[in-house]
């Protein structure tokens, strides 16, 4: 074990210095560690102003304009995840391109004077699907994720290292940005197994992360749980109460006296679940125990600053191991300083004020945001019917979840026939997310994961009744305990009047090449694709209110924009400019529970406020 001492760290490297003529490179020597109990940079004291927002949840073509807004509100350093997930959908096959190039995320917050603190994982929460695992590590049953279990550490490693061909370059010692860089991810909360927590360190080493500052992050309470003696200690606390910061700083100096003092994120704002309010935080309380924070001279990260958008299938959810689930809606606006489309609250300006009279330091103007557009009405009458476009099935005795047939996110549609005609209550074993059942083409009702619910009683079917059951992977799990078990669909069994039903046929429901289906005037209802077009005389931010439709997904020219729920509370999808275009637009709606004529309307501003309360829908 190394000694309990910080080290300075110093390294040579090249910084890479921007002209308007592109990437110049010279060479020079940077450091930046921990030393007399403080961040050091180049020798001095340094404390970091943070703010933390996540490449994959902002349109790449907004990243320059939202750190632009950071560098405006005072701060001096962008915190991001590195999302497995997004990176690696399936074994050794890697994507950093479009929005995915982390790289270039990096390089620009290095363009525009900020540096970064990097959260690479393998493990980040971040209320984003199964905590940014890729779903194939549950192929195997067996394997244990988020442990020492050789199956799981064998592909975590190949990941990180993968991750330090992108990204280690562009750490402080070779002239990037890149300061601070964090070993897993509040790791005291899930568990204390700290030989693990040493072989992600190793990983980390071996994958040329020895540039940076590493450091470990926890709840104040948990740091003997998930810290490391060699490394420095971030602590993660909510400013909502009274005298937070003053209480959560106590508790570390517990079991770190000598410091460094960072709050590596701080909640200034909270996420929504599906049938819940909207968050709204106490703006007052959080700016006191910033100024607090600040006036101790210790450095600080917020969580989030920008939230953005968990665009597509991307939510996660919360559990309490216990049969809780709470998904996350798409929005992932969090009540932060800046909102979901990127434009300043009055969070932005009171955080803005109380760091320019802690720094002394004036930021530069606010840059200004072209106002939301409201876009035309349109009316969905063109639709395909998903049991007209099944694909080919998959037989098997027992139900297969989504990672077992190849699948990450989307539906999967299980049909059996009842030769006995025997009917009664069916329940399905440990069903992941969402089901709506069906006899002979007939919704007979829903089972929601959400509402604790896992049975349902059948009536009204003769012999060879042709029983489906059509499922949604609502958001894996992304926090705690339960991740290990998040497979998708049906996971276990399902029976009927107490016998186990066998002999299933298998559709899995990717929902990719929707806009490839054939679609007509016929009128369609229950699961449909719903499909019209959007034409715009110009492009702009705006939002879609989907407030006419059931449960399901939009897709906007393609793209797999959010999700659809009427348990509120988001009543709108972010649309940003970006993702439209000058002329035909096409909009495609599935709704597990639609009709024909449905409109979209379009918002020049967020609908979040609604809810329905935990009724089933």
């Amino acid at each position: 074990m190394r000694s309990r001492l910080f080290v300075l760290l110093l390294v040579a490297g090249f910084s890479l210095n921007v002209s308007s003529q592109g990437w110049a490179q010279e060479s020079t020597h940077h450091s930046f560690g921990v030393a007399g109990g403080q961040f050091v940079l180049d020798g001095k004291p340094f404390r970091v102003i943070s703010g933390e927002m996540h490449y994959p949840r902002i349109p790449r073509a907004y990243w320059r304009d939202r750190l632009r807004m950071a560098k405006a509100m005072g701060l001096n350093t962008i915190t991001t995840y590195v999302f497995w997930n997004e990176h690696e959908a399936k074994p050794g096959v890697y994507d950093f391109s479009g929005n995915r190039d982390v790289a270039e995320f990096v390089r620009e917050a290095q363009q525009e004077g900020l540096y970064v603190i990097l959260r690479p994982g393998p493990y980040v929460c971040a209320e984003w699907e199964f905590g940014g695992y890729p779903a194939w590590l549950l192929k195997d049953h067996e394997t244990v994720v988020r442990s020492s279990d050789p199956k799981f550490m064998e592909p975590a490693a190949r990941w990180i290292a993968r991750v330090g061909q992108e990204l280690a370059p562009l750490q402080i010692g070779n002239g990037g940005p890149i300061i601070l860089t964090q070993v897993e991810n509040e790791y005291g909360t899930f568990g204390n197994d700290h030989a693990y927590m040493e072989q992600i360190h190793k990983m980390m080493v071996d994958a040329g992360f020895t540039k940076s500052q590493l450091y470990t992050a926890d709840g104040p309470e948990q740091v003997p749980d998930g810290s490391l003696p060699e490394l420095p200690v971030g602590i993660n606390f909510g400013g909502e109460s009274a005298g937070a910061a003053q209480k959560s700083f106590a508790t570390l100096k517990k079991f770190r006296p000598d410091g460094p003092f960072i709050n590596s994120e701080y909640w200034a704002g909270w996420f929504d679940h599906w049938g819940s309010k909207h968050a709204h935080t106490k703006v007052e309380n959080e700016a006191a125990n910033l100024d607090w924070m600040l006036r101790q001279g210790y450095s600080v990260s917020f969580y989030m600053f920008h939230g953005g958008t968990s665009f597509g299938w991307m939510n996660g959810a919360n559990s309490d191991g216990k049969g809780s689930y709470e998904p996350d809606v798409t929005s992932y606006d969090y009540d932060s300083a800046l909102d979901e489309s990127g434009r300043p609250t009055k969070k932005y300006f009171v955080f803005r004020d109380v760091i320019a009279k802690a720094t002394g330091k004036t930021p530069p103007p606010v840059p200004k945001v072209a106002a939301p557009i409201r876009v035309p009405e349109i009316k969905m009458m063109e639709a395909a019917s998903l049991w007209e476009n099944l694909p080919k099935a998959i037989h098997s005795e027992q139900p297969l979840s989504m990672e077992d047939v190849g699948q990450d996110y989307g539906y999967i549609l299980y049909r059996t026939h009842l030769t006995n005609g025997a009917l009664g209550e069916l329940v399905l074993d440990q069903l992941h997310s969402y089901a709506q059942v069906y006899l002979n083409g007939k919704m007979m009702g829903v089972i929601d994961r959400r509402l604790k619910q896992d049975r349902l009683e059948l009536y009204g079917a003769g012999a060879n009744a042709q029983l489906d059951i059509l499922v949604e992977n609502t958001g894996r799990v992304n926090f705690g305990k339960a991740i290990g078990g998040e497979r998708a669909g049906i996971t276990k069994q399902v029976t009927l009047a107490g016998k186990v039903v066998t002999g299933w046929d298998i559709y899995p429901l990717p929902m990719t090449g929707v806009g490839a289906l054939k679609y007509s005037t016929k009128a369609c209802e229950g699961a449909c694709f719903y499909r019209a077009s959007l034409d715009l005389d110009a492009v702009g931010d705006t939002f879609l209110d989907i407030g006419e439709f059931t449960k399901g997904q939009l897709w906007l020219n393609g793209r797999a924009l959010g999700r659809i729920w009427n348990v509120g509370p988001q009543e709108a999808l972010y649309a940003p400019a970006p993702f439209l275009m000058k002329g035909r637009n096409e909009v495609i709606v599935f709704d597990a529970q639609g009709k024909m004529g449905m409109a979209i309307r379009g918002l020049d501003k967020p609908a979040l406020g609604g809810t329905t309360a935990l009724a089933a829908q």
